[in-house]
């Protein structure tokens, strides 16, 4: 008796190339607009710090710390605004694409 491998997809006939229809859209990344968003918010407290009389008991620095969280958070907000607004625009600009199948055929190509 000798040892063999045994193909149990030998015996199948293997059916015809399937189609699908699939959705292709370009979708936006939500956490580069919401960093965006955070870093335009630190560049307007920068300029607002410059901008501003700082009072005598605070530095330039505490300054532009309070104003850096203070429009960060509105930044963030913002950035994920565009995202969702192109995000719906995306949806309108939709395509359809057919895709067929292949069968590998195992010669490492």
């Amino acid at each position: 008796m000798t040892s063999q491998p045994v193909d149990p997809a030998a015996g199948v006939a293997q059916p015809g190339p399937q189609r699908r229809r699939l959705t292709v859209r370009r979708a936006p990344k939500y956490v580069p607009f919401m960093v965006a968003g955070a870093l335009l918010g630190v560049i307007v407290a920068a300029i607002l710090t410059l901008v501003s009389n700082g009072a005598e008991q605070f530095g330039s620095g505490s300054v532009f710390g309070f104003f850096a969280v203070l429009l960060m958070v509105p930044g963030v907000g913002l950035g994920a605004v565009v995202a969702l607004v192109i995000d719906r625009q995306s949806i309108r600009r939709t395509e359809t694409a057919v895709v067929e199948s292949v069968a590998e055929d195992g010669t490492g190509d």
